[in-house]
């Protein structure tokens, strides 16, 4: 059976952080990524010693979740079919990108610029987002509200980097030592 060509390459076309949960993004040129934590001076970034728990809580709080993205076309679907126009900032995702799909990145791996990310799971829309932003979002953003990821490899995310989706067999192997024989 063929397998379909991977999603991209999509480009960021934007970057946000808030300082804490519940507060406005704010926009930002680049962001440093760190492995195991997230988006430095994010709301979702862990401070923890040693590497972000792979469980913390329950609902939306559980898992790992180093970064969000969402496609720009989704932004624009949603204010096309149902009257509700987003700016990147409300949307409250880290990245939003172009030319990429993002769900079919789920439980893959993909580069914006130097970082290394790995898809986790949708983002799915939820009451809170509705909440902060506007009625009408869960239904409007419903399994297009983005991606959620955990940094594989650190280092800066820049406005306008390249995503590309990384082949099955050419993924970096993670920072192991090997073996002894």
């Amino acid at each position: 059976m063929a397998q379909d060509p991977p999603p991209g390459p999509g480009r960021v076309t934007s970057l946000h952080l808030a300082a804490r949960t519940g507060e406005p993004t704010f926009r930002v040129a680049h962001a440093r990524a760190v492995t195991g934590h997230g988006l430095a001076g994010d709301r979702n970034y862990w401070a923890g010693e040693g590497l972000r728990p792979r469980r913390r809580g329950a609902g939306r709080a559980s898992g790992v979740c180093d970064v969000t993205l969402i496609e720009a076309e989704a932004l624009d679907a949603l204010a096309r079919e149902h009257g509700i126009t987003l700016t990147p900032a409300e949307c409250r995702r880290n990245l939003v990108c172009r030319d990429i799909r993002l769900n079919p990145l789920v439980d893959h791996e993909f580069r914006i610029g130097a970082v290394i990310l790995r898809g986790l799971k949708l983002s799915e829309p939820c009451a809170r987002l509705e909440q902060l932003v506007r009625p009408g979002l869960i239904r409007g953003l419903l399994h297009r509200g983005g991606l959620r990821a955990e940094v594989i490899r650190g280092g800066t995310i820049r406005v306008g980097d390249l995503i590309l989706p990384l082949p099955h067999d050419a993924r970096p192997l993670p920072n192991v030592p090997a073996p002894l024989p």
